[in-house]
């Protein structure tokens, strides 16, 4: 039993991955899954579809590895955070689609906290703010909207979980209703000082705190498969949510270690130690991990739309037909225009947070064509995370951090994306060997717990880089870059 089965269950599609015991991947299986956007600025997902995407692609995987379910040592699970499930403990049947974090339906719910002074209660006890972001508020709409769901709640018979809980309660075969301490963080109900449920969060929201699962470290027990799903029962070992997963994937095991994921969004974490940094810039404090009971924070940003800039290219605009098209013909833009895209989609996070905020494109001219779009949307997200890291700067005032940053997600594969990033942040970005860092910091999560992987200090001595890109542009150029991207989120937030 040395292979370790990741279930990266994302926002767009669900993956497993079989790693050996050298932390290799061996095999791989992917399924995209539906979108649903049944009005303006809502998201939805279809748990079922969530479902039965994580069992083919767990069991496709494993047969492409060539092994047997017997030949898993453990199971590491990561999963889009925030994303809101509610389903009846006795059938098992959800009470209402997913609500995903891009979700905003909620934003008149968090005016109305924020209007009577309950934000900072929140942010006191979660690191959080009130947005419709977080699970909280979804949860809260769920149990108001859905005819039924509020006397079955108070009754007993509703289950919350994010998409790791859902997950741990059906690969058990509804035995364990349990989540980690990163996932928890990511609700708006948990308290992530004294690491248990906020029962003045949860009275606010009316959610009867018997819905919540039980909170665990990211390196636990958390039950055994049902023998017949993959053909022998597997222990779950370990769980994190996507970041933290990614975070962990990096070795970011010290203070003042920085990475940012590039997915469907982009997000930033800063190891702060034992510190929970309580920040002037709007941004999140977090847990980057927790073991032995005792969490280790973070400082978050948190940028809605990266990657999905390149979608909304291909899908919106299809003025590309794959993802991969976009670098080459961002290069062929006319060098004169400066276009600045605010891919304002839904709304702005960081350190914005404006719910309200839609895109927009500034500078356009009569010559401005597909290829100046594309190269606006791949230096929106370097623009962003510089937004993110100045953020960071003034919140976290230390010499404990190198200044460098850590990226992966599909995004850092893109050497043009990655020398814009260096160049617009000036400061040295560092992208590993192993671009597939959420998966792997969930399999570490697993094996290390299994005892098939090293401990901390041995994992973090084998991370390797792949390539570092140093800044190349001018102090004047960058200076004059950014001063224009700010002019052009200030017209945008203005406009909101």
């Amino acid at each position: 039993m040395t292979y370790i089965l990741a279930i990266d269950q994302g926002t767009t599609s669900s993956r497993a991955i079989i790693f050996d015991a050298q932390m290799q991947v061996v095999a791989s299986a992917q399924e995209e899954f539906t979108q649903h956007f049944p009005k303006s600025g809502w998201v939805e997902h279809d748990p079922a579809e969530i479902w039965s995407t994580v069992v083919a692609t767990c069991r496709g995987a494993i047969e492409k590895a060539g092994i047997s379910a017997g030949d898993v040592a453990g199971i590491g699970i990561t999963n889009q955070r925030e994303t809101t499930l509610i389903w009846d403990k006795n059938t098992g049947q959800p009470v209402h689609n997913a609500i995903v974090w891009q979700d905003r339906r909620t934003a008149p719910f968090c005016a109305t906290l924020r209007e009577e002074g309950f934000e900072p209660e929140i942010t006191k006890r979660t690191g959080l703010l009130a947005d419709p972001y977080f699970s909280g508020t979804k949860v809260h709409h769920i149990l108001t909207h859905v005819d039924g769901a509020k006397a079955r709640a108070a009754s007993g018979d509703l289950l919350f979980g994010t998409v790791d809980s859902y997950l741990i309660w059906k690969l058990t075969g509804g035995k364990v209703h349990a989540t980690d301490a990163t996932n928890a963080a990511r609700t708006m109900l948990y308290d992530i000082r004294k690491g248990q449920w906020s029962q003045t969060i949860c009275d606010r929201f009316d959610i009867p705190m018997a819905m919540l699962p039980e909170v665990r470290d990211c390196a636990a027990d958390f039950g055994t498969t049902d023998a017949d799903l993959l053909g022998a029962p597997i222990p779950i070992l370990g769980v994190a949510g996507d970041q933290q997963a990614a975070t962990i994937g990096q070795a970011c095991f010290e203070p003042g270690m920085l990475k940012s994921t590039y997915g469907t969004g982009c997000f930033a974490l800063l190891n702060t130690g034992d510190t929970l940094v309580e920040s002037k810039k709007r941004l999140l404090g977090t847990i980057a991990y927790q073991f032995d009971g005792k969490p280790t924070y973070a400082l978050e940003g948190s940028i809605f739309i990266a990657g999905a800039v390149v979608q909304w290219l291909r899908d919106g605009l299809k003025i590309i037909s794959a993802a991969p098209e976009t670098q080459p013909l961002a290069e062929t833009a006319d060098a004169g225009q400066e276009l600045y895209m605010v891919p304002a989609f839904t709304g702005l996070g960081a350190p914005y947070w404006d719910a309200d905020a839609r895109g927009a494109i500034y500078g356009l001219t009569r010559n401005s064509g597909p290829a100046e779009f594309a190269r606006a949307a791949l230096e929106s997200v370097g623009f962003q995370t510089r937004d993110l890291l100045e953020a960071m700067k003034s919140d976290w005032q230390t010499s404990d951090t190198d200044g460098v940053l850590r990226v992966d997600g599909g995004m850092s594969a893109s050497d043009w994306s990655m020398q814009f990033l260096s160049d617009i942040i000036g400061a040295p970005v560092d992208r590993p060997k192993v671009l597939e860092t959420t998966a792997l910091g969930a399999a570490w999560l697993a094996g290390m717990k299994a005892g098939v992987y090293p401990d901390q200090a041995g994992f973090a001595a084998e991370w390797a880089l792949d390539r570092r890109f140093a800044p190349q542009m001018d102090a004047e150029t960058r200076k004059r870059r950014y001063a224009g991207w700010q002019d052009a989120v200030q017209r945008t937030l203005t406009a909101s």
